[in-house]
């Protein structure tokens, strides 16, 4: 009993970022056909790359919330749960800007503010627990990464 009501707080925390990643895929399924047939910039990894990454990058930021939810509350744990849960939001949004509308340029506007977003949730993180903040770092890299990709669909495809 012990043990579950220790793993609660991850568990559920890790079912929310993958859920907002799921939806995330839904909304932006019928999106997919127009994807493939875009030109695509070099070093786009195949497709079947990208579910398995951002599976691993919402477990790691489910795993970082949790920790952050389990210290003890304070001001600078409140602003670490906004601002991740405002980063979710925008990580959601992106997808269907970019998938679902197409609005490429749009779409990286959105994603620098998501860059910026997570930048601070790294920041605020740190101050509560810096092992959860050093989870976020593979998360900033690849959109970082899809920073690339994005800008570079754009111009490749106006």
């Amino acid at each position: 009993m012990n043990t579950i009501k220790k793993l609660k707080p991850y568990l559920v925390s890790i079912l929310i970022a993958l859920a907002v990643g799921a939806l995330g895929g839904i909304v932006t399924s019928n999106g997919m056909p127009d994807y493939e047939q875009i030109i695509k910039p070099a070093l786009t990894p195949p497709s079947i790359v990208f579910p398995i990454v951002w599976t691993i990058l919402y477990t790691l930021m489910g795993i970082g919330a949790a920790m952050i939810w389990k210290e003890e509350k304070s001001d600078q744990r409140r602003f670490s749960l906004i601002i991740y849960a405002l980063q979710l939001i925008l990580n959601f949004l992106w997808s269907f800007l970019f998938f679902s509308k197409q609005a490429y340029f749009l779409s990286f506007l959105c994603l620098l503010v998501l860059w910026v977003l997570i930048l601070m949730m790294i920041r605020s993180f740190s101050r509560v627990n810096p092992r959860a903040a050093r989870l976020q770092i593979p998360y900033l890299l690849w959109v970082t990464f899809a920073g690339y990709l994005n800008f570079a669909v754009w111009l490749l495809n106006r």
